[in-house]
């Protein structure tokens, strides 16, 4: 594909920072899995893929996974430009390195990032050109790609630093570019701002960056027009038409297919993914997944935004359905609503049709690479996933009605028991956030929940702010294993201590 054609981006973001069970994990994915991963998005209307390689944690000398990971992705780049005609982007953080010697002691798959990384000074010439160098031997596998993504924020920053600073590093990273392959198109990517997040690493208080700082971050890069360059716009397709820039942005709505990081569980029917692939930007819009083998009807709805389709209606969702599993698309609908739904009948009646899908040969179609070669395990996931929310419904039930009772210990338990399931299944380990589970905790045991809640802030322990929240990240790692844990005890303490 020529990557400055008029065809606008209709991308995916493949995102590989957190490391958790195969598929659920993009780093856990083989050649084949990105092959057919691809296809299917090719098929139902995407032209793009984002992947965040995660070069910031392969430490030097690399480990033979490391090695491995970038092999990979740089046949997955010849392979979605020759066999499917997909642009292939590269996403960065600015100024993340390895600590090369903890990094070294997990493979790439294991590695968790907020152990591994650190953050280097913009304005340490000699710090910043080692960076330059390191990277540049990593990204050499991977020059073929179209276009290079560098956030301004999340986890890229350092206290004090400037927007000055940060056209710099894209202009650094725009010479090495150049060194390797000229046509690579270096987009700046809008999130929180660079100054705000430098700002948050001062003082460990967070705040979303004013619009005019990143005007002012735009009128610097334009300043160093580190062509061909463009905008990945965080902030809608608008933000920069008062500066004479709106033909350089396309729309990055983070968050409106999955959010990130999140427990894994299949979205349904959310209208802001079709809203989000409806609001372009001149040069398109893109979405993003963290678990992409349960995100298949919101990947769906988001595609259809992008193209200018019709909201998707029941039939249209079991045509799609039917392309997964031929045959079975009206069951595979009915867990997907029950999946967004609160009535408690409606889901638990939409199960029995699920438990016979798992003793049943099933044939897939023409969409079978978005079901990752195995469609069974795409089958029992729906069954875990609607077996989790039931019990999360009837706990919830029994919570807001008589929360310290027995009676909502017990059921309490049995939720712990399926999402203990479900979690199992994938190993997702790190942020937990489910607003109706949380509700019903808070009935039953305020304090103690309140204090499990607050370790998913930005402020961790530390000498500095710049170490709580380094802190803070690497606390929530572990995060969700551990409320699993949490919520066993108070069940079983409800049960053994109620005199009901």
């Amino acid at each position: 594909m020529d990557p400055w054609n008029e065809e606008p981006i209709i991308g995916m973001y493949v995102h590989q920072h957190w490391s958790y069970n195969h598929p659920y994990a993009a780093r856990t994915w083989t050649l084949e899995d990105w092959q057919g991963y691809l296809g299917g998005l090719r098929q139902i209307g995407y032209n793009t893929v984002l992947i965040w390689p995660v070069l910031e944690t392969m430490p030097n000398p690399l480990t033979p996974g490391d090695q491995e990971c970038l092999d990979k992705i740089s046949r997955v780049i010849e392979y979605a430009h020759k066999e499917l005609n997909m642009r292939v982007f590269i996403a960065l953080c600015p100024n993340v390195v390895a600590r090369d010697e903890e990094a070294s002691k997990y493979s790439f798959v294991e590695r968790p990032f907020f152990y591994c990384d650190r953050r280097i000074d913009p304005a340490d010439a000699a710090a910043l050109g080692q960076m330059i160098s390191w990277r540049k031997q990593l990204f050499t596998p991977l020059k073929d790609a179209d276009g290079v993504l560098i956030i301004d924020s999340d986890p890229g920053g350092y206290p004090g630093s400037n927007n000055i600073e940060f056209a710099y590093l894209l202009d650094a990273h725009r010479t090495m570019f150049n060194q390797l392959n000229p046509k690579i198109q270096l987009y700046y990517w809008i999130h929180v701002g660079w100054e705000a997040y430098c700002r948050f690493y001062a003082t460990a208080e967070f705040a979303m960056g004013e619009i005019p700082e990143i005007h002012e971050a735009l009128q610097y890069i334009a300043k160093i027009n580190p062509e061909p360059w463009g905008i990945a716009s965080g902030r809608g397709p608008h933000i920069a038409d008062s500066l004479g820039m709106s033909s350089r942005v396309f729309s990055y709505q983070y968050g409106a297919i999955e959010g990130e990081p999140s427990f894994p569980m299949t979205n349904f029917n959310t209208q802001f993914a079709y809203k989000a692939g409806r609001e372009k930007g001149a040069r398109g819009t893109m979405g993003n997944s963290q678990t992409h083998c349960l995100q298949l009807p919101n990947a769906f709805l988001f595609a259809r935004g992008a193209l200018d389709q019709p909201v998707p209606r029941h039939e249209d969702y079991v045509g799609f359905a039917n392309r997964l599993l031929p045959g079975h698309g009206e069951t595979i609908v009915a867990a997907w609503e029950a999946l967004d739904s609160v009535d408690i009948q409606a889901i638990e009646a939409s199960i029995p049709a699920i438990e016979q899908l798992m003793n049943q040969d099933l044939e897939t179609g023409d969409l079978k690479g978005l079901l990752f070669h195995d469609p069974q395990r795409f089958v029992k996931d729906l069954l875990l996933m609607q077996r989790t929310h039931l019990a999360l419904e009837v706990f919830r039930t029994a919570a807001m009605d008589k929360p310290r009772t027995k009676d909502a210990g017990r059921k309490m338990l049995a939720f712990v028991e399926a999402i203990s399931q479900w979690q199992k299944q994938h190993n997702y380990r790190n942020m937990l956030v489910w607003p109706r589970m949380e509700e019903a905790l808070l009935q039953v045991d305020p304090g103690y929940f309140e204090k499990l809640f607050a370790e998913r802030s930005y402020k961790g322990e530390g000498a500095t702010p710049f170490e709580q929240v380094q802190n803070a990240y690497k606390n929530v790692e572990s995060y969700t294993p551990r409320m699993i844990d949490a919520m066993r005890q108070c069940a079983e303490n409800l049960i053994s201590q109620s005199n009901e």
